[in-house]
């Protein structure tokens, strides 16, 4: 393999609004509140799947780090050669890995740039490019709805029989545009009206996650769970007591408490000590409010190679988005669910040169092709799951990205 350099410097726009960089074509993106990493370019990529997706997706990004002659004079986390991920939710489909030719990114009063291949750092484009405009036409399935509340029936009936405790069951919706759908415009419209989330774009899948599988910072790892939903009416007041009865809710609690403690026993094996909150906190998003745990921990370290593709294989799929027990859950989801998930709930991220990274689930997303689009949602059903409330949970959940595209 020949050696090609990777140089990595402090960029002196701190005013850099990393969004407005990106190309139309193939934007690579993982931005929360102005902070993050973009990219675009493509200096490799492959796909992998199969049971051993994540150990292969290493042995590939190490092969690739072998050929590269880094300079580093900003270090840190997502500083030199990055890695831009885009899990699959089952084994059996392609997940997405890329490097980018050229990475930007922010953190607090830090900028930074990293190149591969060129000696000289490239020149950034700092006026935004003009957006096209998505014009989108919904497919309309008059069936749909009345098949998915089946669905939930289904799924509560398994539950109460006592073959599982959770399922997570999702839908999805079809649309088209006359022209070849821009990305940029969706994740730009999404970091706008949902600054709290983390706005993401791998290989045509874009959306803007609230929940961080995982962050792992110098042997610090961190888990956002999220589970238990209910939408925001806009009336300040009125949203203050739907999120004390979230905060109470017995049957969102327990959807909870599924998502949260199959992260924790994920993460125990690897870690010294872990911090799991007694309760919930609830999360205000722009359209609805979740129940949220952070689950943080001290890897162990006698535990010289774990890294992130460590940690992924043990937490994907978790009860947040798969259900409790897992393997009882994903055949259940198997059997009913009616559809091909793809990269939705896979973990999408970036994973650096150290290991380290940050990934979380593609939720409150969609999958570009050429001029159409796949959005998705997802609940999670429990015994006490009413298949009417969980529709109208799943139609908040599409809100984000129908809006986007809007």
């Amino acid at each position: 393999m020949s050696t090609l350099t990777s140089v990595t410097t402090t960029h002196c726009a701190h005013d850099l609004a990393l969004l407005d960089l990106l190309p139309d074509s193939n934007p690579l993106s993982w931005v929360r509140a102005g902070e993050g990493l973009v990219g675009w370019g493509v200096y490799a990529t492959t796909t992998v799947s199969g049971p051993t997706r994540f150990s292969d997706a290493r042995k590939w990004w190490l092969q690739q780090l072998e050929g590269f002659a880094i300079t580093n004079s900003v270090h840190g986390n997502g500083t030199g050669p990055v890695l831009f991920t885009s899990f699959s939710f089952s084994s059996e489909e392609e997940s997405v890995l890329i490097i980018p030719q050229v990475i930007v990114g922010k953190k607090g009063d830090r900028s930074w740039i990293t190149w591969i291949g060129s000696s000289s750092q490239p020149n950034l484009n700092l006026t935004p490019a003009p957006l096209v405009h998505n014009s989108i036409t919904w497919d309309i399935d008059k069936d749909a709805d009345k098949a998915w509340k089946s669905r939930v029936s289904t799924a509560v009936e398994r539950i109460n029989s006592g073959a599982l405790d959770k399922v997570v069951l999702a839908r999805d919706f079809t649309g088209r545009s006359k022209t070849d759908i821009e990305p940029r415009e969706i994740l730009k419209k999404l970091a706008k009206e949902y600054p709290s989330t983390w706005s993401f774009a791998v290989a045509g899948l874009v959306g803007a996650t609230p929940e961080l599988l995982l962050r792992l910072t110098r042997k610090m790892v961190t888990s956002r769970v999220l589970a238990g939903t209910i939408s925001k009416t806009g009336d300040d007041e009125r949203d203050l007591a739907l999120a004390a009865s979230l905060a109470r809710s017995s049957k969102d609690l327990e959807e909870h408490i599924y998502a949260v403690q199959s992260v924790a026993a994920a993460l125990e094996p690897f870690c010294t000590s872990t911090n799991v909150p007694e309760s919930p906190f609830v999360l205000h998003l722009a359209n609805v409010m979740h129940l949220a745990t952070d689950v943080t921990g001290a890897l162990a370290e006698k535990l010289a190679h774990v890294d992130a593709f460590t940690i992924l294989e043990q937490l994907h799929p978790s009860a947040a988005v798969c259900g409790t027990p897992r393997e009882q859950a994903f055949e259940l989801i198997t059997e009913i669910e009616g559809m091909s998930r793809g990269r939705y709930t896979g973990p999408v991220g970036w994973i650096d040169a150290a290991g380290d990274g940050e990934l979380g689930i593609a939720l409150r997303c969609g999958q570009i092709d050429g001029n159409s689009i796949r959005i998705f949602a997802g609940c999670g059903i429990v015994a006490s799951s009413d298949p009417a409330k969980e529709l109208a949970e799943s139609e908040a959940k599409l809100i984000p990205m129908r809006s986007a595209l809007a």
